[in-house]
């Protein structure tokens, strides 16, 4: 009885020292990685208040948030099971923090920071489009992986329940039946760009088609809730006006 009550002990304190980091991933007794989802949020907030206190300008704490802070946020979002919800939680607060230091009102609808449709393009990215983007590379690399045993297990992505990662099928769908014609969109004279087709595009290729399909997407459920907005998505009827799109210079 001893015998067996030491072994318990020696096993439960083997599992309970500390966390081991395997291959960029923190694991503990619990194998799950709802401690791991507050632990980004918690690494959000710090990075804010951070930025926060610094004394730049406002237009440089945001490109110290888009260039600094968002990068290192992809990482743990790429490698744990983070659900989507807890996204849209940390992109609201990068959002109340970006309409501070750009000085416009809190109003301001997060259309006019991340649609690239808009008339006033703004050099920022939305981090639930990451997000998305990301685990979309993910699928793509378990599942055009060269390992045979990686290539046969089938991966099992979790995403929470507002967003999930077979919405790719129907990113490729959409892909398969762009083949009607090519059209040129802005500036851009006719024939200045190549067609892309599904059917004949490989590995790399066609991850990058599903993913800018995804980008896609996220812009046109953008511009359906702009023209919902009737004061800030009047932009949404100005045929004549150009896109101006503002840079970092």
């Amino acid at each position: 009885m001893r015998r067996r009550h030491s072994q318990w002990q020696i096993s439960r304190y083997q599992w309970s020292v500390k966390n081991q980091l395997i291959l960029g991933r923190w694991y503990d007794s619990s194998m799950k990685d709802t401690k791991r989802g507050l632990e980004t949020v918690e690494l959000a907030t710090e990075g804010f208040l951070a930025i926060n206190r610094c004394g730049l300008q406002g237009k440089l704490k945001v490109w110290c948030l888009q260039f600094m802070l968002i990068p290192k946020l992809l990482w743990p979002f790429l490698v744990y099971e983070i659900c989507s919800t807890t996204i849209k939680a940390i992109e609201a607060k990068i959002n109340k923090f970006t309409r501070w230091w750009l000085g416009v009102p809190p109003g301001l609808t997060d259309v006019a920071m991340y649609c690239r449709k808009a008339k006033l393009r703004l050099p920022l990215k939305s981090i639930l489009e990451e997000y998305k983007c990301g685990k979309a590379r993910l699928l793509f690399m378990l599942k055009d992986s060269e390992n045979p045993i990686v290539k046969t297990v089938q991966p099992n992505i979790k995403t929470g329940r507002k967003w999930k990662v077979e919405a790719l099928d129907e990113a490729k769908e959409c892909l398969k039946i762009k083949v009607i014609g090519q059209t040129e969109t802005d500036r851009k004279e006719l024939g200045s760009s190549t067609a892309k087709w599904w059917s004949i595009a490989e590995g790399k290729e066609k991850r990058d088609m599903v993913i800018s399909e995804i980008r896609l997407n996220e812009d046109s459920r953008r511009v359906q809730k702009a023209v919902q907005q009737p004061q800030q998505g009047q932009w949404t009827n100005w045929d004549n006006a150009l896109q101006n799109s503002h840079t970092w210079n």
